[in-house]
């Protein structure tokens, strides 16, 4: 009897295993390619800017009909928000259920007048990282400009005191330590995008490389 109970057993708890997997990943929410991690792994090119807030300073400028510019308190009184969203990084990992707060894309949006054809905006960074983005990507309710992670001040190593927070598209695209934005009417590469990554980067598509 313990033969034949044994084998059935251990099929069992291994069908139960993979239940537990399946929904610790959430496999409706994990991208294709993606592995969930519980750590905040800590990627950058180069190095990391500091950034004081009574320095800090928001641009727009390109194909707007009128540049303009915030300082910390002027920009975050445009209004804030509070949202916990999944992040996908273009190295293959995914973290589940981050909590940002921020200032929504649509408050600063609603301050601007883009000249026709304006269909897409380069993101510009304190240390001089840039990435492009589709303006109708950027008009998505869930994209902000995030200055809390997890109910704290955004560290440096995230991208503090400010950074872009783009959740649909790789993490590559939410910018780190953000300073301001230009308005263009083409969908010029950024820098990574220049050195042959996506230029769109949807991780649903595995858009990693052009």
């Amino acid at each position: 009897m313990s033969q034949f109970w044994d084998p059935l057993q251990r099929v069992m708890r291994l069908r139960r295993a993979d239940e537990a997997r399946e929904h610790m990943e959430g496999t409706d929410r994990l991208p294709p390619g993606q592995a969930l991690t519980l750590k905040f792994p800590v990627l950058t090119y180069g190095s990391t800017p500091s950034v004081k807030t009574e320095d800090w300073r928001f641009k727009v400028w390109g194909l707007v009909q009128e540049p303009k510019e915030w300082t910390w308190a002027d920009f975050l009184a445009l209004g804030e928000k509070t949202q916990t969203v999944d992040i996908h990084c273009v190295t293959r990992w995914s973290k589940f259920d981050t909590t940002w707060k921020g200032v929504p894309f649509q408050a600063v949006y609603d301050q601007l007048m883009p000249k026709p054809g304006a269909d897409y905006v380069m993101f510009h960074c304190y240390g001089g990282y840039t990435t492009n983005m589709r303006l109708d990507e950027l008009l998505q309710a869930d994209v902000m400009f995030a200055y809390e992670y997890d109910g704290k001040p955004l560290e440096r190593d995230h991208g503090g005191p400010m950074r872009s927070l783009v959740p649909r598209l790789y993490f590559w695209k939410s910018a780190k330590w953000i300073r301001g934005m230009e308005f263009m009417n083409e969908n010029r590469p950024g820098f990574w995008e220049m050195y042959g990554y996506h230029l769109h980067g949807s991780p649903w598509l595995e858009e990693r490389f052009s």
